[in-house]
Order: structure tokens, then C-alpha cells, then sequence
């Protein structure tokens, strides 16, 4: 018998013991298109998430966030729940012990046992499903991981929304103020003579417009401090928060090398550890057409007619090997086979695809820094001029060389300007926060 097992040991070659190894990826090198111009290679996402984000307010948060978030505690209970599979599968390796006791047909008589069985695993299944399960338990560590980059950004994101909210507010209001002295000056005009009551009521109707936006702001204030309470895992309360004009992002942003998207980005590194584990059943499904050898013995000491007998004839003692050949279900065992394969190259495909969609978030995220930061450029120059637009037309209409309308039309374009000059800002907070979340940082 242990012949026929070692020479099918020997045929059954070492494929079955061959540990997971990464396909080749060629286009890995090619994934980003539009690096940003530095000479530092290292990547944003090395960065810890305290260093990139330095308000200590949205630190607290993020660290709150962390603890009570109820995405973060599933995600940890999941990697508890892999590891103990992982332990039961480690353990299915060592052999078994087992302590038996019976009483016999006769008054007195007793039976005693420990029994030992092992399987000896020679071609592989218990080590492939031990290996499985470790690339379970890392699945579980990049689910983690998943999970705390996506909070991390998502509370950044949130945070510097709030802050966008807060300045457009303030202009809103800043600009309600500017309002009423404009209707005053053109009652004041009016009454003089110099305009006419056409002016005055358009003037009140811009104004009210802008009031109607700050009731807006205001709810969409509340209903983010409250969705924020709710990533946070706590109940709704006031949100502590800096200002738009104190937050510093870095001047710099570098991708690093593509393949540390392989280390780096955790839906990557899930859909790796899946194709792993395809791998594993795959070996599996191979190793059902081999026989399973086991072990199994015995010892004890009975007793009867109530005297113990202590002497060696009277000790038990047995060792069994079984062997089991998979004869008449071959068929099905092909179809196990067959259908692992087929599940391994799915995996494969899903994970080649997992990194070509990282590589395009990456993309469109220096894509979008590069253009927020030139956009708040143009933003501020446009200011600039629209103020001194305003301030012109305001004295031109005071000496009667302008209209009310021009008036109007200078203030509103100003607001609108400043509006869009916050709302840019906020996509340039936003575009490195998802840079660095696209990298994989955050962990």
C-alpha cells in the first residue's frame, strides 16, 4: 500500500504544493498618463493621513471616526472571523485525540479509550485549504484597509464641504449687507431725482434673492453636519470646524511608481487575494483525484466481571491506515475541477480590471488637482477685476454717468465670482483628498 502511495506521489508532481504567484502585468508601467512635474518618486499615499491633513480639528475627527464608525468596527470583526479560520485550518493538519468510555453487558465490566486518527495530507488538500485561508485572512486586511481610506477621505471630504458651506455663507451674507446699502443709496438717488423706482425694486428683488440663498446654505449646512455625525457614529450634534482660509494643502503632489498600486490601493489587493484563493481551490480540486491516506489507533484497558485487568493482554492497542481512491465519481470530481479553473481565470480577469480602474481614478484625480489649481487662479484674478468693476460703477452712478443696471449687473457678477472662487477651492481640497485615497493612502 505505502508503495502505491509513494508512487503516486511521485506522479502527482509538486504542481499541488505551488504557492500563489502574481501573473504578469505588462501594462502596469503604463497606467498613469498625466504625472504631476516632480522629481520625487515617492508616492502622496506614503504619507500618513495625520501628516496630510494638518487641521488638528479634522484630525479629531477622523480619529473619532476610526473608533466609533460602524463600517470600521465590521471591517475589524471580519478580519477576527478570517483569522479563526485560519486557525481551524492550520489545526486540521495535527492529528486528533479523542478520550472514549463505555460499560460492557456484564455487571463490573468497563472499556477505556484514546483514540488517534491523522490524515496525512500527502497530496495536499489540507495545506491548500490552510493557504487559502491565510489569503482570506489578508483579503480581510484589505477589506480593512478599504474601509479606513474610504472613511478617512470621505470624513476629509466632508469636513472641507462644511467649510465651503461656512464661506459661501459668509459671502452671502456680506453681500446682503452690500445690498441694503445699494437700496438706500437708490432711494436716496430716487428721491433726488437721478433714478427711478424701476431701480429701487430691483435692487430689493436681488436681494431677496440673496437672502433665499442663505436660508439654502444654511439647511444644506445642517443636513451635512448631520450626515457627518453619522460617518462619525455619533448622534447629531453642532460640527467644531476651522475655516477654508486656514486649511494648507501641499504644494506638491507625486503618483509614485504604478506598481506600488499593487501594494498600495486595497480593492487591488482584495481581488488579488481572491485570485489567490481561486488558486488554492483550483489545487484543491486537483488533489480529489488522488487517494487520502489516514491514521488512526487505539488504546485502552477493559475491565470484567468487575476485577481490572492490568496485565498486556488485556491493553488494547491498534494502528490502521486507510486508504480511499476516488473510483465511480470521477465525473464529478472533473466538474469540481473544471469549474474552480474557470472561477480562477474570472478572478484573474477581475483583478487585472480592479487595477486598470485604480489606474483611471489616479488619472482623473491629477486630472482634477491640475485643473482646480488653475482654475483658482483665473478665480482670483477675475475678482480682482469684477471688484474694481463694482466700485467704479458705484461712483459712476452716484455722479450720473451710469445706470442702476450696470450697478446690478457688476454686484451680481462679483457674487457669483466669489461663489465660484469658494466652490473651486473646495474641488482643489477635494482633488487631493482623492488623489491620495486613489493612491491607497490613509492606512
Amino acid at each position: 500500500m505505502f508503495a502505491y502511495v509513494a508512487m503516486l506521489f511521485l506522479l502527482s508532481g509538486c504542481g499541488l504544493y505551488k504557492k500563489y504567484e502574481r501573473a504578469e502585468l505588462p501594462f502596469v508601467d503604463s497606467l498613469y498618463r498625466r504625472m504631476p512635474a516632480s522629481a520625487d518618486t515617492v508616492s502622496t499615499a506614503s504619507v500618513s493621513w495625520d501628516c496630510m491633513f494638518t487641521d488638528p480639528i479634522l484630525q479629531e475627527w477622523i480619529r473619532l471616526g476610526l473608533e466609533h464608525n460602524t463600517d470600521m468596527n465590521v471591517a475589524r470583526l471580519k478580519v477576527e472571523e478570517s483569522q479563526a479560520y485560519l486557525l481551524s485550518a492550520r489545526r486540521a493538519l495535527l492529528p486528533g485525540v479523542s478520550f472514549n468510555a463505555s460499560g460492557g453487558g456484564f455487571p463490573g465490566s468497563f472499556r477505556a479509550t484514546v483514540d488517534a486518527g491523522w490524515e496525512t495530507d500527502i497530496f495536499g488538500s489540507l495545506r491548500n485549504s490552510k493557504r487559502k485561508a491565510e489569503a482570506a485572512v489578508l483579503q480581510s486586511e484589505a477589506y480593512k484597509q478599504a474601509v479606513q481610506t474610504q472613511l478617512v477621505a470621505t470624513i476629509a471630504n466632508s469636513y472641507y464641504t462644511l467649510l465651503m458651506l461656512d464661506e459661501q455663507l459668509n459671502i452671502s451674507r456680506r453681500t446682503l449687507t452690500t445690498w441694503e446699502e445699494n437700496i438706500r443709496t437708490l432711494e436716496a438717488l430716487k428721491r433726488a431725482g437721478k433714478t427711478n423706482e424701476a431701480a429701487v425694486l430691483q435692487a430689493k428683488a436681488n436681494k431677496l434673492s440673496v437672502e433665499a440663498s442663505v436660508l439654502t446654505l444654511e439647511k444644506e449646512i445642517l443636513a451635512m453636519e448631520n450626515s457627518f455625525c453619522a460617518l462619525l457614529g455619533t448622534v447629531p450634534m453642532s460640527i467644531e470646524r476651522s475655516t477654508l482660509a486656514a486649511q494648507n494643502l501641499p504644494e506638491s503632489l507625486c503618483a509614485g511608481v504604478p506598481a506600488e498600486l499593487l501594494s498600495r490601493r486595497p480593492d487591488v489587493k482584495q481581488a488579488e487575494m481572491t485570485l489567490a484563493q481561486c488558486f488554492y481551490d483550483t489545487n484543491i480540486a486537483r488533489a480529489a483525484f488522488y487517494p487520502d491516506l489516514s491514521l488512526s489507533g487505539a488504546i485502552g484497558w477493559t475491565t470484567g466481571s468487575g476485577a481490572i485487568a492490568l496485565d498486556p493482554g488485556s491493553i488494547i492497542a491498534n494502528l490502521i491506515g486507510s486508504l480511499a481512491q476516488p473510483i465511480f465519481n470521477r465525473g464529478a470530481i472533473k466538474a469540481r475541477k473544471l469549474a474552480a479553473e474557470s472561477k480562477y481565470n474570472q478572478a484573474l480577469y477581475q483583478f487585472r480590471q480592479s487595477l486598470l480602474d485604480a489606474g483611471v481614478e489616479v488619472n482623473n484625480a491629477i486630472s482634477m488637482w491640475q485643473t482646480a489649481k488653475k482654475r483658482v487662479d483665473i478665480d482670483k484674478k477675475q475678482i480682482v477685476n469684477l471688484q474694481a468693476a463694482v466700485w467704479n460703477t458705484q461712483l459712476l452712478m452716484k455722479h450720473g454717468n451710469a445706470n442702476y443696471l450696470e450697478v446690478l449687473t457688476a454686484q451680481k457678477n462679483l457674487l457669483q465670482a466669489e461663489l465660484s472662487e469658494v466652490s473651486d477651492r473646495l474641488d482643489e481640497f477635494q482633488s487631493v483628498v482623492n488623489l491620495y485615497h486613489a493612491l491607497g493612502g490613509g492606512y
